[in-house]
């Protein structure tokens, strides 16, 4: 299905795409960032915390990381200021893109048991699969902050993977 390339260079566009965003957010005054546009976690900077906390989630369950202590539900509120948030992200895309480095075949070719909180149950699929996950999600919430950036006036560059990551 993938292979351990596609999670480096998904990790290396992950990486690369919430310094963008992360950049342009910055660019915002707080209220700007803190106010609830409509979107799914509410706020840009919402929405950037539950990615934060959804990315160091899955984390604990392919690499050992320490669960989050926040709910679903609390992942609005991964930290206590926006400088604090934007630490966390750099650190989790850092930890994200040396576990990809270290990433073979054989640990993707195998499967994952975990209590889903979200469905409410055990569950077992594909680690490839839980992987391509992983990146899906952050790719539906960074579009959803790319959106909430657009519409308060900032600007990321260029969001295409073959425009974004050297060739």
């Amino acid at each position: 299905m993938i292979t351990p390339d596609w999670v480096r260079m998904m990790a290396a566009y992950n990486a690369e795409m919430n310094r963008r965003l992360y950049a342009a957010a910055s660019r915002l005054p707080p209220e700007e960032r803190r106010r609830d546009r409509g979107a799914f976690w509410g706020s840009i900077e919402g929405t950037l915390s539950h990615l934060v906390w959804g990315d160091r989630t899955w984390m604990a369950r392919f690499a050992g990381w320490p669960k989050p202590a926040q709910t679903m539900g609390e992942s609005v509120a991964l930290a206590a200021d926006f400088a604090a948030l934007h630490a966390a992200r750099v650190e989790t895309d850092a930890a994200i893109e040396a576990w990809a480095a270290a990433l073979d075949a054989a640990w993707l070719a195998g499967e994952l048991r975990w209590f889903s909180g979200a469905a409410q149950r055990e569950v077992t699929a594909a680690r490839s699969m839980l992987v391509t996950h992983m990146f899906n999600h952050q790719t539906h919430h960074r579009g959803q902050v790319h959106a909430m950036l657009t519409a308060a006036g900032e600007r990321t560059g260029d969001t295409d993977l073959f425009l974004v990551l050297p060739t």
